[in-house]
């Protein structure tokens, strides 16, 4: 944000003088800094060659009018927020301007209490939308993975296997639990190789009827069964030179599999009632949150087909170990949704957000960040927006103590026995793995270690 000597930077657009003065005077006392125009092509100039924080501008004024000064500088990409003034309350012209990406406008006469206030809500809101479009242009030129929001340390490895992987051909398996956003893992993978230029084609083996499948998948020849009255291309076909993201592969049927492994080892394949090899240029990507090594023990994955598969393997962390991306996926939920950037959170709300264990990952953060926008009286995620499977968690908040008792009481001891309760608590739902417990708690394996030996938890509690 453009500050001068730690104030904000507004110009005031107006072609009366005395309405100029008396707002760059009442703003001044606010501690702003203040720039006027008398008119719209003077201020457009300013705008060009001053960064503002804000602009002010009448919408009436000759030679440009406010509305098309807003216009001009949405045009050329500028940042700027600005507020509407007019003296004739115009419904559709401030609908008009609003549309334009004004932040609110105010109607002259106006008291000075009101447009204090919704110039510091105006100021507030440019601060957060300035912070993510900076963020954003960090993590852009940082990665070329920009669909992938998150700097947790787990993303930041995540990204960094992804960058040094997409430029290549090798096939790549993605685990991880439901949610956590492997198909737009496996999108970002095509989009920084060089088949970019080509289809991307998602295919959810779970979600075709397995009478339909090898149709789907590899076309049909007129006459080939019935019903088939004309050729039809396959989702094969359709991926050729691009890439073919296989989701929920574990859901493949076993005759399906087959198939599937010897179009791999053959890079060829036939419609269904053809007679010619249909030669295939594609990168596979699969995707499951089953443990397929279980599967191939138990019978119900081929192994060959596996390792065709597993060339690269990417787990994807579930949002309850990256619980610092939570944030800034909010913000950028929040702007997809809404088409505007900046979203305030309450800091009791984030408080639950950050301690709830997101079963759903990030496709339930989603789906919560549309309730409360839906259900939201303003323009802030509150805790009143949120379900009651998140505040019901409040185990997991530390609470007050409450009233001390005059007797006093032994605060090591307290603090000692929660941190005991906490540990045991972590143990039990990383299933007695310590470094899972370390980092569902935030630390790292040598702290645990070392708080466990502290407290005489026995190796009996736990597992390395």
């Amino acid at each position: 944000m453009s500050v001068k000597n730690n104030k904000y930077n507004i110009l005031v657009v107006d072609d009366e003088n005395s309405l100029r003065e008396m707002l760059s005077i009442l703003l001044q006392r606010q501690g702003y800094q203040i720039d006027q125009a008398a008119d719209g092509s003077t201020a457009l100039s300013m705008a060009q060659e001053n960064g503002y924080d804000l602009i002010i501008s009448d919408i009436q004024m000759p030679k440009m009018t406010g509305i098309e000064l807003l216009r001009q500088l949405r045009s050329q990409d500028n940042h700027v927020t600005m507020i509407m003034m007019t003296a004739f309350s115009s419904t559709e012209e401030a609908v008009e301007a609003m549309k334009l990406g004004a932040y609110d406008y105010i109607t002259k006469p106006f008291k000075n209490d009101e447009i204090r206030l919704v110039i510091k809500n105006a100021l507030e809101r440019e601060q957060l939308q300035q912070e993510n479009r900076q963020l954003k242009q960090q993590l852009g030129q940082r990665f070329s993975f920009q669909s992938l929001i998150g700097h947790s340390p787990a993303m930041l490895k995540l990204i960094s296997l992804l960058e040094r992987i997409a430029p290549s051909q090798v096939n790549v398996l993605i685990t991880g639990e439901s949610g956590t956003g492997k198909e737009l893992v496996a999108k970002a993978l095509h989009l920084n190789s060089g088949r970019k230029g080509h289809a991307f084609v998602p295919i959810n083996c779970g979600a075709i009827p397995e009478n339909l499948l090898e149709s789907e998948l590899f076309g049909h020849e007129k006459g080939a069964f019935t019903g088939a009255d004309k050729r039809k291309e396959g989702l094969f076909e359709s991926a050729d030179h691009g890439t073919l993201f296989l989701d929920e592969i574990g859901e493949l049927p076993m005759g399906m599999q087959v198939k599937l492994l010897r179009v791999l080892q053959e890079r060829e394949f036939r419609r269904v009632g053809g007679t010619q090899n249909i030669p295939l240029n594609i990168r596979l990507v699969a995707a499951t949150n089953q443990d397929l090594s279980a599967m191939i023990k138990d019978g119900e994955f081929r192994e060959d087909l596996y390792y065709r598969l597993n060339v690269v393997s990417i787990e994807l962390p579930p949002l309850r170990t990256r619980s610092d991306d939570i944030p800034l996926l909010i913000q950028s939920f929040y702007a997809r949704l809404t088409g505007k950037d900046g979203y305030p959170i309450e800091k009791r709300a984030l408080e639950y957000l950050l301690n709830y264990d997101w079963p759903g990952n990030v496709r339930e953060l989603e789906n919560l960040v549309e309730r409360c926008v839906v259900l939201g009286e303003a323009d802030k995620l509150t805790i009143d927006c949120l379900p009651d499977q998140i505040k019901n968690k409040r185990h997991h908040i530390c609470e007050p103590l409450g009233d001390l008792p005059e007797e006093g009481f032994d605060l090591e001891k307290w603090l000692e026995n929660m941190e005991r309760a906490i540990l045991l608590q972590a143990l039990e739902k990383a299933g007695g793995v310590r470094k899972r417990a370390a980092e569902l708690l935030g630390i790292n394996f040598r702290s645990i270690r070392y708080r466990l030996s502290k407290l005489g938890i026995g190796d009996d509690c736990e597992k390395p």
